[in-house]
């Protein structure tokens, strides 16, 4: 424990529990140690009221809570007399065992109890009402409490904190320390993992370093991984080599050898695509494959019985009082009679209309039909548009949550979906994992209709899908082009066409609906910026500035980012007042009346609304805090008439919205959009990135910043690139 030698270390017993996430072990409790009640704040085991617990940390100050003990290391102590023991098993931590059964094992067995549950646990089938069966358990979760305690201890002395360490003993029980001392390489890799950096920090204090190939072959795979935050799902394996060699300061020689090892034990997989070898890990290699594999069998089994869909076209037409572009008419034949599509196009194009035909032919015909969308703003943005009640991907797949917060789905290729058509909207969005466990879920005869704009970023996660769909031209496209008049009449529309084109656009239009406000330094960026959200825009058209007006950035970073302008725009829109309370992280403070955005899918938050309930709140998910209420732990915000309880904990969850970047815009509308585009870091300064911006905005469009950088964004159409494999397994044969 050397790392903890200058730390405060404390001895006590726990008084009581008020949070604990099960997902992490980040624990809430109070602790009498004889001299006083402290409040202790960390990771730690599964703590009861009066265990005994060792701390190692220092004491902190909290703005609203006070002084706290933050635990770097806590232990729960193993009971050592018979009286502790008692109180150990009628605490119930372990399942079964309460008051009255406690009392009965211990005046049974008296000091021979511990060994008894160490080592003839099957014994205690001997007390009356406690079966064969009900023993084995007890002792095999007594020995795993008393092995993951003294695996807290042990370990301990090599840096590891209790969060590490119960990382460890998920990962390699008993063994742990043993496998730590001879590779603690082996932390980096699974669902649940330590990063590389921090098992580099571990290796320094064990008593020998391990074999170096440990170290090369984590290395590799941690530069791979690295890749999948940058949207990759493979590398050119060429490109290995430098970013390892840095990493690790090994030769090209040795990073070779390592890579032919990791590919003998299936750690990464090699595909040669045209001509050059490309490096995956397996789960991406998998799911590329595994997709390119569903859609060429639901390619060669389209429905059975194609039908006259012209005929149903013109009734269409006639009831809803509309006309059909012929590519429209082509989408809605295509999709009944081939049963898969790409509907892909810009904004104005008719992608909606195009959609409800395709409902409506589906309808006809009696098809049970599934909606869904990648985000909860997506999926409301689609009820909104369609009529029909759409899900995220997630939710229709009914979606939980299994190691490392890894998503486990109950609909797969065992139990698939009971639906005869699913449409999928914001295709765009949709990473390879997510399409993969989609595609696993679909029945056989299922049609497939995917909406989106390929213009759009791609996903925030690994893959480029809709992209690599498109381009490999096997599935039925159609890509509507044609902007209909209504929609000409937007600059907002014509200035997204022209984007994509790479043209100048319009931006002086007084009486038009897009802006460009020049001003050349970012203070005076976002002193505009507050001004127009607070007075200019409302005063004008009457909009409010925290429902209807959304900022956009390109960044979080930097004085134009969302982290600065969020502080500023709650400064100006929702100020402190007496009669609002107010939260503060450490790093962030939220405030009652404050507009907030859901940062990942959760699904277990529950909500209630007038005439429902339900659970979960979605990734892009905005609201509002209602109310703070600190001694109840308790923070309850509004999403659109949805209200959500949230615990102090779960904040981190959460992100004030009053601007937000324009990748966690994907899937929303906005009735105004402004945006700043100066000093935007030359890595974001790019085409579509800018045009997705743009294509949020119902209404209203301003830019604030210069011409040159607006122009450098519509210039650059090198969009960040993807290394990914779809397209080429798509094609092979």
């Amino acid at each position: 424990m050397e790392e903890f030698e200058t730390k405060i270390k404390l001895k006590g017993i726990v008084n009581d529990v008020t949070y604990r996430n099960e997902s992490n072990g980040y624990t809430v409790f109070s602790v009498d140690t004889g001299d006083e009640e402290i409040t202790v704040v960390g990771t730690a085991p599964d703590l009861k009221t009066g265990d005994k617990v060792e701390l190692v940390g220092d004491y902190v100050y909290h703005s609203l809570y006070g002084r706290q003990f933050k635990a770097e290391f806590c232990n729960a102590l193993m009971p050592e007399t018979i009286e502790d023991l008692y109180h150990y098993l009628a605490s119930g931590v372990i399942k079964g065992i309460r008051e009255s059964t406690a009392l009965k094992i211990v005046d049974r067995f008296g000091e021979k109890t511990f060994d008894i549950l160490e080592n003839e646990p099957e014994r205690l089938a001997e007390i009356k009402g406690i079966s064969l069966e009900k023993a084995k358990k007890i002792g095999k979760e007594y020995n795993r409490q008393t092995s993951t305690r003294a695996l807290i201890i042990n370990l301990s002395k090599y840096g590891l904190n209790t969060n590490e360490c119960l990382i460890a003993y998920d990962k390699f029980g008993n063994s742990a320390v043993e496998t730590i001392e001879t590779n603690p390489y082996l932390l980096c890799e699974g669902e649940k993992r330590i990063s590389f950096e921090r098992v580099e920090q571990i290796v320094e204090l064990l008593p020998q370093k391990p074999q170096s190939k440990y170290r090369i072959e984590a290395g590799i795979l941690y530069v791979i991984r690295h890749n999948y935050t940058n949207g990759h799902t493979c590398l050119p394996l060429e490109k290995i080599f430098t970013p390892s060699g840095s990493l690790l300061g090994e030769s090209k020689e040795n990073i070779e050898i390592a890579v032919d090892n990791l590919v003998k034990t299936n750690r990464i997989v090699i595909e040669c695509i045209n001509n050059r070898d490309f490096i995956f890990l397996p789960e991406a290699y998998h799911a590329e494959k595994g997709i390119a594999n569903r859609l060429k069998v639901l390619l060669k089994f389209p429905p059975e019985n194609p039908i006259d869909v012209a005929s149903h076209i013109g009734k269409i037409e006639k009831t809803y009082n509309i006309e059909f572009a012929e590519l429209q008419k082509e989408a809605i034949i295509t999709a009944v009679n081939r049963g898969m599509l790409i509907l892909t196009g810009g904004p104005g194009t008719g992608k909606t209309t195009t959609l409800n035909g395709i409902i409506n032919m589906f309808e006809k015909d009696f098809l049970d039909i599934a909606l869904c969308a990648p985000t909860g703003r997506a999926a409301q943005r689609m009820t909104e548009t369609t009529g029909r009640k759409a899900t995220t991907i997630h939710r229709l797949l009914e979606v939980e949550w299994g190691e490392g917060d890894k998503p486990v789905f109950k609909r797969n290729l065992r139990n698939p979906l009971d639906c005869q058509a699913i449409i999928v909207d914001e295709m765009s969005m949709v990473d390879i994992f997510l399409f993969s466990s989609l595609l696993d879920a679909l029945p056989f005869g299922c049609r497939l209709i995917m909406v989106g704009d390929s213009d759009q970023l791609p996903s925030v996660s690994p893959g480029n899908v809709l992209k690599d769909l498109i381009e490999s031209k096997l599935l039925p496209v159609v890509q509507l082009k044609e902007i209909f008049r209504q929609s000409m009449e937007s600059n907002i529309v014509k200035n997204a066409h022209a984007i994509v084109k790479g043209n100048q656009i319009e931006t002086d239009n007084k009486d038009g609906d897009f802006y460009l406000m020049q001003r050349n330094f970012p203070l005076d960026g976002v002193r505009t910026i507050r001004e127009l959200v607070t007075t200019r825009l409302p005063n004008a058209y009457g909009y409010d500035p925290a429902t209807q007006i959304q900022v956009l950035c390109p960044s979080k970073k930097g004085e134009t980012g969302t982290f600065n302008l969020n502080a500023v725009l709650q400064e100006a829109i929702n100020p402190p007042s007496q009669d609002k309370r107010e939260h503060n992280t450490g790093y962030r403070l939220f405030r009652e009346g404050d507009k907030v955005m859901q940062t990942k899918n959760n699904y277990n938050i529950h909500w209630e609304s007038r005439d429902e309930e339900g659970d979960g709140i979605f990734n892009g998910d905005i609201g509002f805090i209602e109310k703070i209420d600190i001694p109840r732990d308790a923070i309850v915000i509004d999403f659109a008439g949805k209200k959500a309880t949230y615990s102090k904990e779960q904040l981190q969850e959460i992100e004030l919205a009053y601007a937000v970047t324009v990748h966690k815009s994907q899937g929303s509308e906005f009735d105004a959009v402004v945006m700043p585009v100066l000093a935007v870091n030359s890595r974001l300064c790019y085409r579509n990135l800018l045009y997705t911006a743009v294509t949020r905005a119902r209404k209203l469009l301003i830019l604030v910043g210069t011409a040159g950088c607006l122009n450098s964004m519509i210039e650059n159409n090198k969009t960040q690139l993807r290394y990914s494999a779809l397209k080429h397994f798509m094609l092979d044969n």
